[in-house]
């Protein structure tokens, strides 16, 4: 059972619902119906472009059945194009994608491998052409997805102590026979540190990461050398990404519950560009739409939020935090009766909830833009599954249910109907619009130990 929030009704074909508030007052504020306002002209712009991405042309129309809107079928469409229905006579990547969004990757599994060791990272490369995964224990297989899955290098990691917190391709993967450590200490003084999150630019001429230290950073390639350390947060920075294929500007996820957005042509000492608050825990993952505007991130309030960050505040001295003391998402559920809470700041467009958020840094993402216009979200969940949510409707539309341990890491293949789902049960396996063959059988693998949980909604 999903739930989706947004602050107030803003059409009559979207409708969102509100939840319990922490303040109730608002509609006597002319501030905050100012700022409402606002969000919903936000919103409606955000409909407006994933529809353009999306939605087939008009001049297709809509089939209308007992007062519903239905999607245009396949052969309308297949019918449309060829009595030249647009002028165009052919398919717009919006007619496209709206064919290619109705089959979604929920046949299966496949089994591709089975480890000993829980699996923290899987991800295609950004042609789909590799698949990397990483587990504890310090390895690394990278997968040939054209040649039926081939084993293409094996790395033992470096200087490891613990796990393999995330991985990334290069995007023109010249670096995939380089296996070098990189420095990313500014002076001999710093003390060490973790990298929870590492991300390409597009040009694939520097490095993003997040530390531990509340640090996020820079490294030049070509320099070969840290460019740029930022003292972010105020706790560890758990996630960091790209907004756009310039890369010039960074978001960032930490547990001081903050989202933060920066632009590295006009940074100066600790200050960010902006601050978006909205959740009550910490952030465990940001995903960007990378269009420079709206990012998607996973909260340890059980909750994914979408953004658009013209909403954000630059007083980022201003920033209350409502996080509950005496609660850690490592080994204790999360409290029944503040799970609808909501901050009473909330900057953010609209909330998804349903999945589980508990015992590891969750991952979250838009479905890809070439298939599906990025009109879905997905995630992993500590409760062993991956969900689908409609980004418009906020509707959960599937759930993929195999695993027997937390799934925390998915990838949907950049042109495909094929996902891959990764579990801290070792294996790995691929999802797929209905194709031949027997699905992999369930191995029964003991789960990391935790008691069973209730949810209630």
């Amino acid at each position: 059972m999903s739930r989706y929030e947004i602050a107030v009704k803003t059409s009559d074909d979207q409708e969102g619902t509100t939840s319990s508030s922490l303040s109730q007052q608002r509609d006597k504020d002319p501030v905050k119906r100012k700022t409402e306002k606002d969000q919903v002209e936000l919103y409606k712009d955000f409909v407006q472009l994933t529809k353009l991405r999306s939605a087939p042309n008009k001049r297709f129309s809509w089939t209308t059945t007992n007062r519903l809107r239905l999607p245009v079928s396949t052969f309308k469409l297949l019918a449309g194009r060829e009595a030249n229905y647009t002028g165009r006579a052919r398919f717009s990547a919006a007619d496209e994608s709206h064919v290619l969004g109705r089959y979604l990757p929920l046949n299966g599994p496949w089994s591709v491998y089975q480890l000993n060791n829980p699996i923290y990272i899987s991800q295609f490369s950004a042609d789909g052409s590799l698949f990397v995964a990483g587990s504890q224990g310090s390895h690394i297989r990278i997968y040939d997805v054209d040649r039926n899955w081939k084993v293409h290098k094996d790395i033992e990691a470096k200087h490891m102590r613990w796990t393999i917190t995330d991985a990334s391709l290069s995007p023109d993967q010249r670096f995939l026979e380089i296996h070098e450590g990189l420095d990313f200490s500014v002076d001999s003084e710093d003390k060490e540190f973790g990298i929870f999150s590492v991300k390409f630019s597009t040009d694939g001429q520097e490095l993003v990461a997040a530390g531990s230290n509340d640090y996020i950073y820079v490294y030049d390639l070509q320099a070969n050398r840290c460019s740029l350390q930022i003292h972010a947060h105020e706790s560890d920075v758990n996630t960091v990404c790209f907004a756009d294929e310039t890369s010039n500007i960074i978001y960032s996820g930490s547990d001081d519950n903050l989202c933060k957005v920066w632009d590295k042509r006009c940074f100066t000492g600790r200050q960010a560009n902006g601050v978006l608050i909205g959740h009550l825990e910490g952030i465990t993952f940001l995903d960007s739409r990378r269009d420079g505007r709206y990012f998607i991130s996973n909260g340890k309030d059980q909750s994914t939020k979408l953004w658009d960050i013209r909403k954000m505040s630059t007083n980022t001295r201003d920033c209350p935090r409502y996080r509950f003391s005496h609660w850690d998402y490592r080994w204790m559920e999360y409290p029944e009766h503040i799970r609808n809470v909501k901050h009473p700041n909330d900057q953010s467009l609209a909330t998804f909830k349903g999945h589980s958020v508990l015992g590891t840094l969750i991952r979250c993402y838009f479905s890809p833009e070439y298939s599906t216009g990025q009109k879905y979200i997905y995630t992993g969940s500590s409760d062993n599954c991956v969900y689908f949510y409609d980004v418009l409707s906020g509707a959960e539309v599937a759930t993929l249910k195999f695993h027997e341990a937390p799934v925390r890491d998915c990838s949907w293949h950049p042109y495909y109907p094929m996902m891959v789902t990764s579990s801290w049960d070792g294996r790995l396996v691929t999802w797929e619009f209905p194709r031949p063959g027997k699905p992999a059988e369930v191995l029964r693998v003991k789960p990391i130990s935790r008691r069973r949980r209730r949810r209630v909604f």
